[in-house]
């Protein structure tokens, strides 16, 4: 049975489901999904939690979950590198160790809901400086270090010899041992194929890396898969050479590359030019890569680092990248490749600023970590096209069309059998410019669609519709944008509304115990839940569950050594978990 027949039978499966929705009001706005309530979603990039830049106790680390973020990828900080990066791993030969934090990062994403892929790199000084004398101990860099950097003791410098690869591979089976069962995926190296790779890259000498690396990664944790390339761009001479001098193209479980179309510059997903940094000039990369001898089946491809339209390029700016977002995500699905976006809030102190986050990095502003509107057309992608696959049985056609040119089109149904349409025109959006007055007759066949609704996905506003003719499936006078608009049954919004996380938990020491503070948000919670942890670890009891206007809890007699994470509830479930707060030692 194909996929979009499995999906078909499956709605036979879930009556309910358009049930629920049949005899309840059409809410004017999209209700978002959580990540718990996502099972094959999207990505996105993070730095880890680091003070003072990108503290845990700020609004920034939940809102991936409030957003249905489903998968991560973690391991820089911005640039340079972050807690699992092999200089911070082992910083005195032998020794390997993490900060105590990480494993509370590592656990809240698992609690709720979110797949990682740890990207493991970079080089060493212990092992790969080019000096003639390598250090007994190092310190990492806090952060914002950039490639390329030619410095003596930079992690740019790539394990190479025999003994520096033999070295990284300890680093790769501790980090893997360690993670065991809760860290999923695992990428070798980031952009090999440029300046993060010294003193040029190399791809047999990423292919002999990568094929020490692989088998350690698959017989420390079986379950684990393996990421090959994270490519800049989509590079096909660096990746057919790799492989070559890999030699273990069976190994290899997830294939990435990364596309920021026209980097620096306004330039729409959907272009097709010399550069490889769109979905279009990708595909030959993932046609090479699938015709490669010894390559399985079953190998899947994610473009693990995209953005576009980025507000401080050339020609672009808040607007043109909430189009383009979507734009780029749902072009990837419809191609069979896991999208994420780079990246959720950017670490100010390191080398790119502001510039790149779904919400605002920390300034010293009024609007630090606050959302772009880029984020509220990612939570709204999420929402809609998670846990979809491109059906080709569905038929779209676009019968009267505007000056601007024709739509893409592309259908998709959900595991429960519901169809979802996307349609947009694939131009260059520029800032200022709406297309407000262009229109469009679409016949869909084969959807099931019986009551449709419009779908600003940009927006998240929703609108009913009726068919010019049902029985042709046809739908007049369809608005037509450079933004993605989507057609469902009134039935797809089916699930409930769980609250946001709390955020900015603090636990301080008080005469009586510990005092605790947060912060509740939306999603129409009713009731918080306090739970402590004694000792790192120690197992989470929930200690008081409080009504939604409380904002503090007092927990008397507690004398030292304790954490403590909230989440509200409501009556269709719980939110995710806030951040973890410690209580300084006396």
């Amino acid at each position: 049975m194909n996929c979009s027949h499995a999906l078909l039978a499956a709605s036979l499966l879930f009556p309910s489901a358009a049930l629920w929705a049949a005899d309840k009001p059409l809410p004017d706005h999209i209700i978002p999904r959580r990540s718990s309530q996502i099972h094959d979603g999207f990505g996105i990039n993070s730095d880890l939690p680091r003070d003072p830049f990108i503290p845990w106790n700020r609004w920034w680390w939940t809102r991936m979950f409030d957003a249905g973020v489903n998968f991560i990828r973690i391991g820089q900080y911005e640039n340079s590198s972050d807690y699992t990066s092999w200089d911070w791993v082992e910083r005195k030969r032998g020794e390997y160790s993490v900060v105590p934090e990480l494993d509370d990062y590592i656990n809240s994403l698992v609690e709720n809901g979110v797949h990682i892929e740890i990207q493991l790199l970079y080089g060493n000084p212990l092992y790969t400086s080019p000096a003639g004398r390598q250090p007994d101990r190092i310190e990492p860099e806090p952060g914002g270090f950039h490639n390329p950097d030619r410095s003596l003791y930079s992690v740019y410098w790539p394990p190479k010899t025999e003994e520096q690869i033999n070295a990284f591979t300890k680093y790769v089976a501790w980090m893997v041992n360690h993670f065991r069962g809760r860290v999923q995926y695992y990428e070798i190296w980031n952009e090999p194929n440029i300046d993060y790779w010294n003193p040029v890259s190399n791809p047999e000498d990423y292919g002999r890396l990568f094929k020490a690396s692989a088998p350690v990664v698959h017989s420390t944790d079986p379950n684990a898969k393996i990421v090959f390339g994270g490519l800049a761009g989509a590079e096909t001479d660096f990746a057919k050479r790799a492989l070559n001098a890999c030699g273990c193209a069976s190994e290899i479980d997830v294939f990435a590359y990364h596309n920021y179309p026209g980097y620096g510059h306004n330039l729409n997903p959907e272009a097709v030019r010399a550069d490889q940094d769109t979905n279009a000039t990708s595909k030959p990369l993932r046609d090479m890569v699938r015709s490669f001898p010894g390559i399985r089946k079953d190998l899947v491809f994610w473009d693990d680092e995209f953005n576009d339209g980025i507000p401080s390029w050339k020609g672009s700016d808040e607007t043109v990248q909430a189009k383009y977002i979507p734009r780029g995500l749902i072009t990837d699905r419809a191609s069979g490749v896991r999208t994420f976006v780079w990246l959720i809030v950017g670490a100010t102190d390191g080398n790119e600023m502001d510039d790149f986050g779904m919400l605002h990095g920390l300034m010293y502003r009024p609007d630090d970590f606050t959302a772009r509107p880029a984020f509220s057309a990612l939570q709204n992608t999420n929402t809609l096209f998670s846990d979809t696959q491109p059906d080709t049985t569905i038929k779209v056609q676009a019968e009267a069309g505007a000056s601007s040119g024709a739509p893409v089109m592309y259908a998709f149904r959900s595991t429960k059998g519901e169809a979802i349409v996307a349609y947009w025109l694939p131009v260059l959006s520029k800032p200022g410019v709406e297309y407000t007055n262009q229109k469009v007759t679409l016949r869909i066949s084969g959807s099931g669609i019986q009551d449709p609704v419009l779908i600003d996905v940009t927006s998240g506003h929703l609108t009913a519709l009726s068919w010019k003719d049902k029985a042709q499936g046809t739908l007049g006078q369809l608005p037509l944008r450079d933004s993605v608009l989507a057609i469902a049954d009134r039935s797809y919004f089916d699930w409930p509304e769980l609250p946001e996380s709390p955020s900015d938990l603090n636990a301080n020491r008080a005469t009586s115990g510990a005092q605790l503070t947060w912060k509740l948000h939306g999603g129409d919670p009713a009731f918080v839940s306090v739970e402590r942890r004694v000792g790192r670890n120690g197992a989470w009891q929930r200690i008081s569950r409080l009504p939604a206007n409380a904002g503090s809890y007092s927990d008397s007699g507690q004398s030292g050594n304790a954490s403590y994470r909230v989440r509200a509830e409501n009556s269709a479930g719980a939110s995710a978990w806030s951040n973890v707060a410690s209580l300084a030692e006396p």
